[in-house]
């Protein structure tokens, strides 16, 4: 016969992997929603990255170890934790995306709606002026904001 100690333990280790296996689908799902967010530029893709390496980070250390070792997201994510802030090839890539995307989306796909198309162009002008403000300091620690 068990144990109290050992029922409950048995209760209390379900539902930690429990816990852990919906981190990492959380963290897959945010994942994904960031590595579209690189294409759409509508959906932000820092958010998105940091909550995969938080939600990894507490559900498996070799999703997590692979998300900052990968090439397209690690350094990314790398950056923004110690930091440093965004590469300037990144900013201008970013936003000729973004610009071309937007511009796009609101002129050709939603031509006849007028308050789609000032709000696309609104957030393409919050996120551009954020991302030309984002400077990193000169010893490449701090993010600074003009």
């Amino acid at each position: 016969m068990n144990s109290p100690q050992q029922v409950f333990g048995s209760k209390k280790n379900k539902k930690q992997r429990v816990i852990r296996a919906l981190l990492l689908v959380a963290g897959t799902i945010s994942l994904t929603l960031g590595a579209i967010g690189i294409i759409l530029p509508i959906l932000p893709t820092t958010p998105f990255l940091l909550l995969s390496a938080a939600c990894y980070l507490r559900s498996s250390e070799r999703m997590h170890k692979w998300l900052l070792g990968n090439r397209w997201f690690g350094e990314y994510i790398r950056n923004y934790q110690e930091g440093r802030g965004i590469q300037m090839k990144t900013k201008i890539a970013a936003i000729t995306l973004l610009w071309g995307m937007i511009i796009f989306s609101a002129f050709f796909v939603l031509d006849e709606i007028l308050i789609a198309q000032v709000a696309l162009l609104l957030i393409a002008l919050g996120v551009s002026i954020h991302l030309v403000g984002c400077q990193p300091s000169k010893s490449n620690k701090q993010i600074k904001y003009r």
